[in-house]
């Protein structure tokens, strides 16, 4: 059984524990049962999460057994925000999205195969809107609420700062009630003796611990324990997992598997190296083959197009890499353009300059006045002297002229044309009907 532990360490992800040595001796002994929590809050999971979902990946490779949580039923209340509080989704609308959920989870953790014997790591998709949907208001306040004080409540931070601001309804007041209780239930079902989580889950974490031993004391499972993981920022000082378009989701139709490559490819070269540690599964010794490469030659971005093609072909698989791999070549004139379906075309433009102008074909302006339309160049005049200077593609294929016009041909797909300037600036336009 590896040491995970230290695996964990190495990679710049333990932040917390509530007792290390013993659990050290107990994962040791394992396998032990561990689980990290998911809230149904948005209709897919984020890169944010992909920290806790490929900790868990880690600790069933080590040997364990991990549950994914997904709150159906703390879902409906959601972790109070510092700032604010939640809008609150509807029950119809939270169940969809724990569908949604569930089904990415899926992807990242090895469950038990149809048909086949569950085996002692097998993972566990479970809900806690199973258990506390059933959980009366009389037994929720009689028997969770009594092992919790007030006081202690009171001095979370979160509160604290919420009550120095707009206030905090007693619905977001009384989350730490329900997720501590769910501790207790996978703790009497599965035998679970770990929790995992951010950093931020902290107090969250430790008030379900507390509550296993006021509800049950230690028996039957042994001691329960508590880990928590570093929070990731950027050096830019910038929030990850956020660009200018918004944040960063793991469904493909909020950011498709273009967008979410090209987040990772650009990563600043002072982060990318932490990134592989903590999203990615290369060993030591190719870790630091890549950390010496990014320190010789940045300009070849080996370790942002490593971490790139990893992520993306464990989020969205293998051949929506290679589609994604394809298409950046073909911006850039290193591949054939006819060859990208539209769906990836299409992706791939709406992350470039660009703009749509309207048809028919017939009547699009010069290829000069698209040049500017798009931002690749300043003006028409600038336009120009990129032709003239054999600076301008369409399509990959160099402008000679600079009275040149676009013809059906030249659309992909009947819709996308691709201008570029010189070698690294690309845009596009998309024909409107």
């Amino acid at each position: 059984m590896t040491d995970i532990i230290d695996e964990l360490e190495w990679r710049g992800l333990l932040a917390q524990t509530t007792d290390l040595d013993e659990l050290r001796k107990a994962l040791a002994d394992g396998p032990v049962t561990l689980y990290c929590g998911f809230d149904p809050t948005a209709g897919s999971l984020h890169v944010g999460h992909l920290t806790q979902v490929l900790t868990l990946a880690r600790f069933q490779q080590a040997g364990h057994r991990p549950i994914a949580l997904v709150g159906g039923g703390t879902g409906l209340i959601g972790d109070p925000k510092p700032t604010a509080e939640r809008s609150l989704n509807s029950v119809e609308t939270v169940k969809g999205w724990v569908g949604v959920l569930a089904r990415q989870l899926s992807a990242f953790l090895r469950f038990t195969p149809k048909g086949e014997r569950p085996q002692p790591t097998d993972a566990i998709l479970a809900d806690n809107g199973e258990w506390l949907s059933s959980m009366s208001a009389i037994e929720l306040l009689r028997d969770v609420g009594k092992h919790f004080s007030v006081n202690q409540m009171l001095a979370r931070e979160t509160v604290k700062t919420r009550l120095d601001g707009e206030g905090m309804s007693y619905t977001e007041f009384s989350y730490v009630l329900l997720q501590s209780y769910d501790y207790v239930e996978l703790y009497r079902r599965h035998g679970c003796t770990l929790q995992i989580g951010g950093s931020d889950q902290w107090g969250n974490i430790t008030a379900g611990l507390d509550l296993i031993r006021r509800m049950d004391g230690n028996a039957p499972h042994g001691g329960a324990h508590a880990l928590t993981t570093n929070l990731l920022t950027k050096s830019d000082g910038t929030k990850f997992g956020k660009t200018e378009s918004g944040t960063v989701w793991l469904d493909p139709e909020l950011t498709s598997p273009y967008a979410f490559y090209q987040y990772w490819f650009n990563a600043d070269d002072r982060d990318v190296v932490r990134y592989l540690k903590v999203f990615g599964f290369r060993s030591r010794e190719e870790i630091a083959d890549l950390e010496a490469q990014t320190a010789e030659r940045p300009a070849a971005r080996a370790a942002q197009r490593a971490l790139a093609e990893e992520l993306t072909s464990l989020v969205h698989g293998e051949d929506e890499c290679r589609k994604v791999i394809e298409a950046s070549r073909a911006l850039f004139g290193q591949a054939d353009l006819t060859g990208l379906d539209a769906a990836t075309l299409g992706a791939a433009l709406r992350e470039v300059p660009g703009t749509e102008v309207a048809g028919p074909v017939s009547e699009l302006p010069p290829v000069v006045d698209l040049l500017a339309a798009s931002g690749l160049v300043a003006s028409k005049s600038a336009a120009r002297r990129a032709i003239q200077e054999g600076g301008a593609y369409l399509n990959n294929t160099k402008v000679t002229e600079v009275d040149a016009r676009v013809t059906q041909d030249d659309l992909l797909h009947g819709r996308y044309l691709v201008l570029r300037r010189g070698k690294r600036n690309v845009g596009g336009i998309v024909v409107g009907v």
